[in-house]
């Protein structure tokens, strides 16, 4: 449901895409993958235009207890521990509050074990008093060597374990488990009718869904279903230059120059060097990423999703050009380059919408290379970057380089590789003077050279 929303601070409006706030509440044992949810649905949240914050209970725990010694701590008869992690999650719940009444949160990502149904009962008492829907995401898993991997990639790195070697670190992590074990108390199908909830069993082997009520509760449960944890890598690069890059234009539908066609058999000899598994690669619809694929000597996909950013009545033309014959229209696009939209084109955040389903391909498939434009690459850059609105069109993504995604624990590996292939540079920086009554040369200042 969509909605005028109140103001925020970095903005005079924004879309609201849920008719309340809504909290949503991880529930399962440690080490089942809740925070690795958490994290990717806050990022994903983000990207498509709905604030959204985490808020990790261990976190608060951390900060109240600087110094931790065991899993004595979570013992269910420390009574002493009890108290602090009760408390820290009312401290949590109370900056949910805040986040989402205040500040002009959408939604809260409130990450804890959450596994007894009295402290379930806390949290939906809580948002019925504040008038938040709730969403329960439960994670559920058996399979020994799934927690075992969790605990190795995502708990060495701990906070908690500095200075430990992996065997005790595992040994101390499994013990924290069972003392979890004897009161959970998982989400069910009768006791819990009621709830609005996903249940994710083994890393998205099956899943159970209740009572979606909205439609941010039915996003969410589409990406959820999605996403996966096999190992792999995403390959994202730009065409090879072609003739309206070197003329210094944007848009249009031009060829590879030569130094694009060099770059374009560069690309096929890297990908092949790679020996990349079941790699699939995917394009635009547009000439200069066809052009380019063609060299990689692997069937591609065309998405017209993929296209790039539509320039409108800007098409083909060079920034100077603009400048001459739109000043206001290029003063305000510097303004605020996420939102501004071209006279009969697009805005960044078009393109974010459009490119959403993208996003989900991406995230259920394995190995993808995509061959892509300037500004789409910078959308997807920043999904998987987790950079804001404001950063997004300003990421440099220079032509004739590679750059390897690689999914890690809670975030994304970056490799970039150029591939010793000279072009023309097309990033422009955003200006300092971005008033309407700038002079030319103020407002030309960062636009790249070119013939």
């Amino acid at each position: 449901m969509r909605g005028s929303c109140r103001p925020r601070a970095t903005q005079d409006w924004t879309v609201c895409m849920t008719n309340c706030p809504t909290l949503i509440v991880t529930v399962g044992l440690p080490a089942r993958g809740k925070t690795y949810i958490s994290k990717k649905l806050t990022r994903y949240l983000n990207w498509i235009g709905v604030p959204t914050k985490e808020f990790n209970v261990g976190q608060y725990r951390r900060e109240c207890v600087k110094i931790y010694k065991s899993f004595e701590f979570f013992h269910p008869d420390n009574e002493e521990g009890l108290k602090i992690r009760r408390q820290c999650a009312l401290t949590a719940l109370k900056d949910v509050n805040q986040y989402l009444t205040v500040e002009g949160g959408q939604v809260a990502v409130f990450d804890a074990t959450n596994t007894t149904r009295e402290r379930r009962w806390t949290i939906t008492r809580f948002a019925e008093q504040n008038s938040f829907k709730v969403f329960f995401v439960e994670s559920v898993c058996e399979d020994p060597d799934v927690i075992a991997e969790n605990i190795v990639q995502v708990k060495l790195g701990s906070p908690d374990y500095i200075d430990c070697n992996t065997e005790e670190v595992i040994e101390d992590f499994m013990k924290r488990i069972k003392c979890y074990e004897n009161s959970y108390q998982p989400l069910d199908d009768v006791l819990d009718k009621d709830l609005s909830y996903i249940k994710i069993m083994d890393v998205g082997r099956r899943y159970l869904v209740n009572r979606v009520l909205d439609h941010i509760q039915s996003r969410i449960v589409y990406y959820l279903m999605n996403i996966h944890i096999t190992p792999r890598s995403i390959y994202l690069c730009r065409h090879g230059e072609s003739d309206l890059n070197v003329k210094g234009c944007i848009g249009g539908d031009s060829g590879l120059s030569g130094r694009g066609k060099e770059f374009a058999k560069c690309l096929g000899k890297f990908i092949e060097e790679q020996n990349i598994k079941n790699l699939k690669v995917w394009t635009s619809q547009m000439k200069r990423t066809i052009q380019t694929a063609e060299a990689v000597a692997l069937p591609y996909e065309q998405w017209k999703a993929l296209n790039e950013i539509d320039a409108g009545v800007c098409e083909e033309m060079m920034y100077e050009e603009i400048q001459v014959h739109f000043p206001v229209e290029f003063s305000l696009r510097d303004q605020d380059k996420y939102r501004y939209r071209y006279p009969k084109g697009e805005s960044y955040e078009d393109l974010v919408q459009r490119l959403e389903p993208v996003i989900m391909e991406l995230e259920r498939q394995e190995n993808v290379l995509v061959i892509c434009h300037q500004a789409v690459m910078r959308c997807l850059l920043a999904y998987f970057l987790d950079k804001s609105a404001e950063e997004l069109p300003y990421l440099k993504c220079p032509l004739h380089t590679v750059l390897k995604l690689t999914p890690v624990a809670y975030g994304c590996k970056v490799e970039s590789v150029w591939l010793n292939v000279e072009a023309v540079n097309t990033h422009r920086d955003r200006p300092e003077n971005v008033d309407i009554s700038r002079m030319p040369e103020e407002a030309l200042f960062t636009v790249p050279a070119h013939q």
